[in-house]
């Protein structure tokens, strides 16, 4: 959307109360069970909305989205229809407060997006976009990983905001300390690009740690063949002891370690960070090899 278009569509947006109001009116504490800090920052929810790209056509899928703040970003953005799914039964009578102020473009599904097939909502093409709580980020990531390397094409792009610390997981390079596992299997299936950091002061509460959104694209295919259930198999058994040689860590698939580092190319004294992409799904291949057969 070019910005004179994004202008015209603030302008005719309905006018809608403060969110502290919209949190304070329907007692809306955040908890911390649900790993919830609501992001009010209205010019940073238009920058992540507007992070996704065009979304005028297809579905916008929203995780977690509270009282609705980055919610409020991607309609105004111009978001042609936005899925949100929200699991805390307390934000939804804001939400149906805000998909009336939009009609027809605000779906609400109440549940746990770890039980929704997300990749079956709306019309393609679909983007995931939220603010995901803490303490559910990565098994919905790795539950979305599993439909993309199922379907390439099931999401347009993921959007998504976590912890710092996990962002940063997500984006390293073979041979630093913070490439692992995770990492491993994004940047198997899609292009992983660290988009900007979130200030901790810019959520109620607060959290103790800087959060930083991370943009995900798809590849058409994965950078090597594999399954990925082995891959997610050679990659735990390598990192659950990543100061150990492949030759012990590897061990626990209860296989001769051997042939998968073999097949890797690399020697058997190598630790599991110094392993590309490429490499741990040849093990993979390996393995399955190993087990019976690939393909």
């Amino acid at each position: 959307m070019r910005a004179h278009e994004r202008r015209e569509v603030a302008l005719s947006d309905p006018a809608l109360p403060p969110l502290r109001e919209v949190i304070a009116r329907h007692g809306l504490g955040a908890r911390k069970s649900l790993g919830q800090h609501f992001l009010l920052d209205l010019n940073l929810t238009a920058r992540i909305a507007r992070a996704a790209g065009d979304l005028e056509h297809g579905t916008t899928i929203e995780v977690g989205p509270g009282p609705g703040g980055l919610t409020r970003g991607l309609l105004a953005e111009g978001a042609a229809q936005v899925v949100a799914i929200e699991k805390d039964p307390r934000c939804l009578a804001a939400l149906a407060e805000l998909a009336a102020a939009y009609p027809g473009r605000l779906e609400i599904v109440a549940g746990d997006a770890l039980n929704v097939d997300v990749a079956g909502l709306g019309a393609p093409p679909r983007s995931i976009v939220a603010n995901l709580p803490y303490n559910v980020a990565t098994p919905l990531l790795v539950s979305w990983l599993g439909a993309i390397a199922r379907t390439p094409d099931c999401f347009a792009n993921l959007v998504l905001m976590f912890q710092k610390e996990v962002a940063d997981r997500l984006t390293a390079a073979p041979g630093t300390k913070a490439y692992g596992r995770i990492g491993v299997l994004a940047q198997w299936l899609c292009e992983v690009r660290p988009l900007f950091d979130v200030p901790a002061r810019a959520f109620t509460p607060p959290p103790r740690v800087t959060s930083s959104v991370v943009g995900f694209y798809p590849r058409p295919h994965p950078l090597a063949p594999a399954r990925l259930e082995t891959l997610e198999r050679v990659t735990a058994a390598a990192f659950g002891q990543r100061r150990k040689m492949l030759r012990q860590s590897l061990k626990t698939l209860d296989v001769d370690p051997a042939p998968l580092i073999a097949a890797a190319g690399v020697p058997e004294t190598a630790r599991a960070e110094e392993l590309d992409v490429v490499a741990f799904c040849a093990m993979a291949r390996a393995l399955d090899e190993t087990a019976g057969g690939w393909g």
